[in-house]
């Protein structure tokens, strides 16, 4: 008798690593994610273009600027997630900076005359700290919505839908800034921020196959109260081992991030001097960047994860990252600028980010949202400053992008091996029942 014919739908599932009632989460989780990489790029390149406009010098005083900021946010952050219930303290995350951005809106429209070099320094550092809480709670959603097993399977598809926003950004900029003004970008963004607090509310509400999950109960009723102190999570990072080694990892991967934009920041203002001329030069970079992340998202990461670990996962990028600025140093053309970045994203967003925020499943439900709130926003940031402060001093010792090299690859070194050791304790704790996380 012949072997049976898998039905489409059943090879579909097998292509995209799904089982049974995954497919609306993962569907939902998707355009949640790309409701925030479309606000997030819709307003990116002004805000580079903004920072640009007093000088390179001054970019890295506004990541002082923005990691000082982070730190203070993160108790308040803190205190949310301890006094309300899940869907509340996220959706009044996003309801604050939704809020925000109308604020801005209007003094654009009403005050122009009050918009300078001062407010646009402003608007740089609250937009940098507006990015890396909107993405912090979602995956911190995600790592509580799925399990281990679940997250190395689908995160990095749940992740395609960013790169989709990350592509509609820039492009519904360009449609829309012409017609309706740069300030009505404003308030685009903020109507996609209002848009992911339904589908978060959605999300949690989708019935789960998961016999151990709280979402699964028929009534759709959230867990209860997280509860604990507003500055456990700050706490709980330097208790972990586990999560001071996540720390370590973010630290290293965002100074050579930082080492990267800065890169780009000197190319573009070597070419361009018009805040006009640079705003349209960033934003194209950042398309075809997002183009090339969809085109190797869709054709080889989404297997790695499954198939080789979270180990080797979280060791590509400083890997690639050494590779790239070798070859940036060598050549040192746009080119070779738009291939790195393409790889840096495109490693980082289909590889390292599922592979980083898979490291969360493991952990209890307060450090899942309060220690990662540390470590996503004022660690990340802190990554930022040293990073900018480095390359400035590289900078002025004359050593450039050679110097940069010599710094890039010892700590690649350092980055890969933290990130083995990372996926291999993930694997020991994987095993073990979810307390308070691996200590």
């Amino acid at each position: 008798m012949p072997p049976r014919r898998r039905s489409l739908p059943s090879a579909a599932f097998d292509l995209l690593n799904l089982r049974h009632g995954e497919a609306a989460p993962v569907l939902v989780a998707g355009l949640f994610f790309f409701c925030i990489l479309s606000a997030l790029m819709l307003l990116r390149p002004a805000r580079d273009a903004l920072g640009m406009e007093s000088g390179l010098d001054s970019v890295r005083w506004l990541f002082v600027g923005t990691a000082v900021v982070t730190l203070l946010v993160n108790p308040a952050f803190g205190a949310l997630v301890a006094r309300l219930r899940r869907l509340h303290f996220i959706a009044a995350t996003y309801a604050f900076f939704a809020l925000s951005l109308v604020g801005f809106w209007a003094l654009l429209a009403f005050a122009p005359d009050a918009v300078g070099a001062r407010s646009g320094q402003v608007f740089y550092v609250w937009f940098s700290v507006f990015n890396l809480f909107v993405t912090m709670v979602f995956w911190a959603l995600l790592a509580d919505r799925f399990n281990s097993d679940q997250a190395k399977r689908l995160f990095a598809l749940i992740a395609i839908g960013g790169t989709l926003g990350a592509i509609f950004g820039p492009w519904l900029a360009s449609r829309l800034a012409g017609p309706l003004g740069t300030p009505a970008l404003l308030l685009v963004a903020a109507g996609f921020l209002v848009t992911a607090i339904a589908l978060a509310w959605l999300l949690v509400r989708i019935r789960s196959d998961r016999p151990d999950d709280a979402l699964a109960s028929p009534d759709g009723r959230e867990p209860p109260r997280i509860g604990g102190s507003a500055l456990a999570g700050i706490r709980a990072v330097f208790a972990s081992r586990y999560l001071l080694g996540i720390a370590g990892y973010v630290v290293i991967m965002t100074v050579v991030a930082t080492f990267l934009y800065f890169t780009r920041l000197q190319m573009v203002a070597a070419a361009e001097s018009g805040l006009d001329a640079r705003t349209g030069l960033l934003g194209s970079i950042d398309m075809w960047t997002q183009i090339a992340v969809l085109a190797l998202q869709l054709t080889l990461t989404g297997q790695i994860i499954r198939r080789l670990g979270l180990a080797v996962a979280l060791a590509i990028l400083p890997v690639a990252m050494a590779l790239g600025f070798i070859g940036l140093a060598l050549y040192g053309s746009f080119a070779v600028l738009i291939l790195l970045e393409a790889a840096n994203r495109a490693i980082q967003r289909g590889i390292t980010r599922p592979a980083r925020e898979t490291l969360f499943t493991v952990v209890g439900r307060e450090d899942k949202y309060k220690a990662k709130a540390f470590i996503d926003t004022f660690v990340y940031r802190a990554g930022d400053v040293i990073g900018a402060q480095t390359e400035g001093v590289l900078g002025r010792l004359g050593l450039a992008l050679g110097g940069l090299v010599s710094v890039v690859v010892p700590l690649a070194l350092v980055w890969a091996a933290l990130g083995i050791w990372l996926g291999r304790a993930h694997q020991r704790a994987a095993l073990e029942p979810v307390a308070s996380g691996p200590h």
